[in-house]
């Protein structure tokens, strides 16, 4: 049976293109064969960038593909010179392999694969590079960085096993925007949620989320770092499987707000963790809502209590309502506190939610977790899920730091 391009994109899953990211670009070069880009005086043409761009339109990859292909190539000379600096230099069996693992993702093998991509109009060469430069990086941040995150205490390993999510090995990248809503801007908070769920850029979503967010990392633009997805309110999970790199979610009504959120990136963590039987918390309600007399009186909170058992002293002499602590299954816990919870260590506090019709700053702290298997668990396998996420995210800053200091022009 011949492989169309048609067929090919119908049979690639969503895991053959998870590490695909956005930057903007500029016009393509007119001579195909001549400079587009020069990165740190390698260059990249303008042949390279249409193959590259063409593969991405077969693989259904989301964005713009012109886009994507840009980003990947300036990132891949990057990955290249640091590789072939340190005299590493990927074999031809590690690059069959590779070839072979990714056709894999299609239920292809990589004779089906190379076939289906020249009925596109894809050059082997073209794939063949795109692996080449995959495993060279991944050569190259083992050797750099695995001294770095050899080493896994036993109390890292603890923390990982309570903090673990349920039965998944997907983590996510998220930006995230939560708008309060009154009586009074109820029309105008929804109206703009339902502007910003059509956006698809991810620096377009940080500006709005700079401007009107009210969560902690609205300085950073919304973004929060890799997370698990089942730390995700089981509500949540299903909206982010549901979504390509770069999409936001349908404004989301939770309590007293309008929530969105973008995914950034998703991908497969290197092992399961233990469901959680139970969240323990407390959320202590303030009067005054997100006043700045209200969110200042709640930083002061937060400098004194070091867990939960602190708000009960601050609490004395109060209404009894005041201070509820709770011990809950993760389905039984309202969306909003469950995702606020999400975000935070034990002792950590989030001040991003509102009760009353925001006349109500709720102070929310989490407890500690209890997993309902932790002597089930494979202590090893957690401790290599934590080196290589370790690793992943020394090999993240690494490239940054390494574009940061390129010399880039492009044509």
């Amino acid at each position: 049976m011949q492989l169309t391009p048609a067929r090919l994109i119908r049979s690639l899953s969503v895991a053959a293109v998870l590490a695909l990211t956005v930057a903007p670009v500029a016009a393509p070069a007119q001579n195909m064969f001549g400079p587009a880009i020069t990165v740190n005086e390698m260059v990249v043409t303008g042949y390279e960038l249409s193959q590259r761009q063409q593969m991405l339109t077969l693989l259904n990859s989301p964005g713009n593909p012109a886009e994507i292909a840009r980003q990947q190539l300036i990132e891949e000379r990057l990955k290249l010179q640091a590789a072939r600096d340190q005299g590493i230099v990927p074999t031809e069996t590690e690059v069959a392999e590779g070839m072979e693992e990714f056709a894999g993702r299609a239920d292809m093998n990589a004779e089906q694969f190379i076939q289906a991509l020249a009925g596109g109009g894809v050059a082997e060469q073209t794939f063949r590079d795109f692996v080449y430069a995959g495993i060279a990086w991944r050569n190259f941040v083992r050797a750099r960085f695995g001294a770095q995150v050899s080493q896994i205490s036993d109390d890292e390993v603890d923390r990982a096993l309570a903090g673990a999510g349920g039965q998944s090995n997907v983590r996510v990248l998220l930006s995230e925007i939560i708008m309060p809503l009154t009586p009074q801007n109820a029309a105008e908070v929804r109206a703009r949620a339902e502007r910003i769920s059509q956006l698809t850029s991810v620096s377009e979503f940080s500006a709005q989320a700079r401007q009107y967010s009210a969560t902690a990392t609205r300085d950073e633009g919304g973004r929060l770092p890799w997370r698990d997805l089942t730390d995700l309110p089981q509500a949540l999970q299903p909206l982010m499987l549901g979504l390509a790199p770069g999409e936001v979610t349908d404004p989301l009504p939770i309590q007293g707000a309008v929530a969105l959120f973008q995914l950034r990136d998703i991908e497969e963590s290197g092992y399961t963790p233990p469901e959680i039987s139970s969240i323990d918390y407390a959320a202590y309600y303030m009067a005054g809502g997100r006043s700045p007399e209200t969110l200042a009186k709640a930083r002061v909170l937060a400098s004194r209590v070091d867990r939960c058992d602190d708000l009960y002293g601050v609490a004395k002499g109060q209404p009894e309502q005041v201070l509820d602590r709770s011990a809950l299954p993760p389905s039984e816990i309202p969306t909003d506190i469950a995702y606020e919870l999400s975000k935070l260590d034990p002792g950590e506090v989030s001040t991003a939610l509102t009760r009353s019709d925001g006349q109500t700053l709720v102070f929310l702290m989490l407890c500690g977790r209890t997993s309902s298997a932790v002597e089930d668990v494979d202590r090893n396998q957690v401790e290599m899920g934590l080196r290589n996420r370790r690793l992943a995210e020394l090999s993240d800053s690494f490239l940054a730091q390494l574009r940061s200091n390129a010399r880039i022009v492009e044509q």
